[in-house]
């Protein structure tokens, strides 16, 4: 079926509808938590008490304060995956608590 002119996709309309209810931080805060799992895995994500998207801050509360240091030491690469892992630059600090 062809678009005809002045016909939305449902994408466009989708897309409208988050941007003009400003519900896209939410859906954001949603995709970060998924995307931490995807990259960093079962085991880390065991580990991992709390993510929480705060502006283009990301704070991941992990409950091993070994994997705490370990994963401090790729704080850029792993801000890097994430961001690629969602399809947009959300993220651009990390802090490991």
């Amino acid at each position: 079926m062809a678009k005809r002119d002045g016909e939305n996709t449902l994408g466009d309309v989708l897309k409208n509808f988050i941007e003009a209810n400003r519900l896209q931080s939410g859906l954001d805060k949603i995709s970060v938590k998924d995307a931490w799992h995807a990259v960093m895995g079962e085991t880390i994500d065991k580990y991992t008490l709390q993510v929480q998207l705060d502006r283009d801050t990301l704070y991941v509360s992990l409950s091993s304060s070994v994997l705490r240091e370990e994963l401090s030491y790729g704080k850029e690469k792993i801000i890097r995956l994430l961001n690629e892992q969602m399809g947009k630059t959300l993220i651009k600090k990390l802090i490991l608590r």
